[in-house]
């Protein structure tokens, strides 16, 4: 028997030397200055976090008051993982031939799918990972499957004008990231265009998808998208689920 299956999973805690000694390390910026007495401003709210016998071990100056801090310390809380379930996105992936092979097959058409960085977000890396038709990490972009109609509308690109080019293009599925996430803007973001769709009777005439490094699927479905994609996400695993959505909806 492995150590991993000697482990009691239902009590989990952190560990650093060794198992279950609750070791964990923490990394954080204050607003005072460089010095002994940061140190120990980092060391007390370390402290206050919960963390025993905390120990200040990187420190360095940011420059203009301010200051970053590495700490360790012992933090003797468990969790039961056996008891711990997250909503996935269930739609298994596919590759890139038997996608299109599959909408070929069962479609009968090319599938439209918009895509695009809406609100002020301005970084486009995570659409253009998953549109453009170089792709990412050895897979293929939307762009370059024969049997997708893919447009990438880019960044900065308001609730009513992506609306307006799915309605134009007869899209099956928008395509929106969010990479942009300070106070919360891309909660506002993505609420406003299912709200949007909601108020002119079209959130069911298409398939809704959200992604960003703050996104994962159950966050996505309180927001009422149909599916989320967190990092590491690939073409791959949105076409797939958008063409077995597809299937679903109209079989």
């Amino acid at each position: 028997m492995s150590i991993l299956e000697k482990m009691d999973l239902s009590r989990v805690t952190a560990y650093g030397d060794t198992f279950n000694d609750g070791m964990i390390q923490l990394s954080f910026s204050l607003p005072v200055p460089y010095g002994e007495e940061g140190k120990e401003a980092a060391r007390q709210l370390a402290q206050k976090m919960g963390l025993q016998d905390v120990q200040v071990y990187d420190a360095k100056d940011l420059g203009e008051g301010f200051s970053y801090y590495i700490v360790y310390g012992q933090f003797l809380q468990y969790i039961d993982f056996t008891s711990i379930h997250v909503p996935k996105v269930e739609s298994t992936t596919m590759n890139y031939k038997d996608i299109n092979a599959l909408i070929k097959e069962k479609i009968g058409r090319k599938v439209v799918v918009i895509g695009a960085c809406t609100g002020t977000d301005a970084h486009t890396v995570g659409i253009d990972a998953i549109m453009n038709m170089k792709g990412y990490n050895g897979e293929y972009g939307l762009e370059r499957y024969p049997e997708i109609d893919a447009l990438n509308m880019g960044s900065q690109i308001p609730n009513e004008t992506l609306i307006a080019k799915a309605i134009e293009r007869d899209a099956d599925a928008l395509l929106v990231s969010q990479v942009v996430t300070q106070k919360g803007s891309h909660i506002k973001n993505l609420t406003e265009l299912v709200e949007l769709l909601e108020a002119e009777n079209m959130r069911e005439r298409f398939i809704l998808i959200c992604g960003g490094p703050r996104i994962n699927h159950e966050m996505a479905l309180e927001l009422g998208f149909d599916a989320g994609f967190g990092p590491g996400s690939l073409a791959p695993d949105v076409a797939s689920f958008i063409v077995h959505e597809l299937l679903s909806r109209h079989t």
